[in-house]
């Protein structure tokens, strides 16, 4: 049986015993988690650029109009893998703490709300 999509987070699931794909598509969903899946701490969201030295693991919302590597990505969360940007597209009710602000942020139909201070 092919593997399925789970839909509210986009992880692959269902193979059978030695199907092809399983290994890339079960990194693919091991790094979904451990970078955006089990706790979402974001570092800044006001940024239309990538920062100029990022560390391996480094989490940014990109924000409006977003220029050089995040052009297209605004909105998305942008991580760092250490050698390139990858981009994740937030779902309705993704929660993130930022970090510079000390808020909450919940994504909803209408983007990424102002944030609650915590």
């Amino acid at each position: 049986m092919p593997a399925q999509t789970e839909p509210n987070s986009g992880i692959k699931y269902g193979y059978t015993v030695g199907e092809s794909g399983w290994a890339s598509d079960m990194d693919a969903n091991l790094l979904w988690l451990g970078r955006v899946g089990a706790q979402l701490m974001i570092k800044d969201r006001d940024l239309t650029a990538p920062p100029g030295s990022p560390e391996n693991g480094d989490r940014y919302i990109v924000a409006a109009s977003g220029a050089g590597a995040w052009a297209g990505q605004d909105a998305k969360v942008a991580v760092w893998n250490g050698s390139a940007w990858v981009f994740y597209t937030p779902m309705i009710g993704w929660l993130a703490y930022l970090e510079d602000e000390q808020k909450i942020t919940a994504y909803k139909v209408t983007g990424w709300s102002a944030g609650v201070a915590i």
